[in-house]
């Protein structure tokens, strides 16, 4: 078994398989590419058919998206409780993970992991001013403190305990952290976002991938 990755400083969708993969435990290898160039791109359409990272090979099986990836995860290794086994906490997991793998636009699109601004490393960027941006900000505070006060006695996860919604929301944590955003601005009064977005950058399996980027 095979995840296909892209570069670690940046790739934030293969960051989401890659933390989903490790939670399974189960054995598989990592092949990393580059996809900067017109070949680079050409070369990573043979091992993906969308020419996008991740991508999972499984024997002679070929799993792309990180969403698909997650719920075959799920799936495959049903020990590793990768979603809530509550019924309706699982249902708002499935829906908040799903709102991140379609949402946050701006968020994405001006606050942006690239080469000039890794995913790990101490360089540190000030967050641009965008009407639309504050209003992605202002869900996301939302979102994380609604989820945080209703589980929060399960523990130190959106759910309580840990599943495929904070592998979702992992790069979205380094994001704030790397531009300096001030989530009290956006609605965090109570520190409740903050808190659960340090909880995020201090998973260890998270810290994991931060070190192999910063030595890659």
């Amino acid at each position: 078994m095979q995840l296909t990755i892209g570069p670690r400083l940046y790739s934030t969708w293969s960051l989401r398989g890659w933390l989903v993969m490790k939670r399974t435990r189960a054995d598989f290898t990592v092949r990393s590419v580059e996809y900067a160039s017109a070949e680079q791109k050409a070369a990573l359409r043979d091992h993906s058919p969308t020419g996008l990272v991740p991508v999972l090979h499984v024997v002679d099986d070929t799993i792309w998206d990180t969403l698909a990836i997650a719920e075959w995860a799920h799936e495959t290794y049903p020990q590793a409780q990768l979603w809530p086994a509550d019924p309706v906490a699982r249902a708002y997991a499935r829906s908040v993970t799903a709102e991140m793998h379609a949402g946050f636009s701006a968020l994405r699109d001006l606050c942006g992991m690239g080469p000039d601004h890794p995913i790990a490393g101490d360089a540190r960027c000030d967050p641009p001013s965008d009407p639309a941006l504050d209003r992605d900000l202002s869900r996301l505070v939302s979102l994380w403190c609604q989820m945080r006060q209703r589980y929060s006695t399960g523990g130190p996860w959106l759910f309580g305990a840990w599943s495929i919604a904070d592998a979702f929301f992992t790069p979205v944590a380094a994001r704030v952290r790397h531009y300096r955003i001030d989530l009290s601005l956006h609605g965090d009064t109570d520190g409740i976002a903050a808190a659960y977005m340090q909880t995020l950058l201090n998973q260890p399996d998270f810290l994991q991938w931060e070190a192999e980027a910063l030595a890659s």
